[in-house]
């Protein structure tokens, strides 16, 4: 699909830079996947895929599709249904989405009307805070005047 339009602006303009991965990958309804799915670009995904997902842009799951396995992205947004594991910098489950097994994310938004069934674990990009035990042992001692 293409969007036309009329300028009848005479004046010449400077080329724009290339965009790099501006396009988006669609798998309608009624596909089966399975296997290892990796891309570079955003992907609308609206079938079937059984095995695991993987890309650098934006992943969402259309309100007919269904993930059963791994789901990498920086960010995911699900209409539809997930089970597995998800790791993700963001992820938007929507009204009438699903995902149930493990969400590792940044941020998590969950609609009116969406579920989310299982375990979620914060990412952070601090490090693991030290065990008590480690950190009471590495406090100087006092001193008794």
């Amino acid at each position: 699909m293409a969007i036309f339009g009329s300028n009848n602006n005479t004046e010449s303009k400077p080329a724009k830079a290339p965009v790099t991965n501006t396009s988006t990958t669609i798998i309608t309804a009624g596909a089966l996947l399975k296997g290892e799915i990796t891309l570079e670009c955003d992907v609308f995904f609206d079938g079937r895929v059984e095995g695991t997902m993987h890309s650098k842009g934006v992943i969402t799951v259309g309100q007919n599709g269904v993930i059963v396995g791994e789901v990498k992205a920086p960010h995911l947004i699900v209409r539809g249904r997930i089970e597995g594991t998800v790791d993700v910098d963001r992820v938007e489950i929507k009204e009438n989405g699903y995902v149930g097994g493990i969400i590792s994310s940044k941020e998590m938004v969950i609609e009116s009307k969406g579920i989310f069934e299982g375990e979620s674990h914060r990412k952070t990009t601090q490090t693991a805070a030290k065990p008590v035990q480690e950190a009471a042992a590495e406090k100087p001692a006092e001193k008794k005047s």
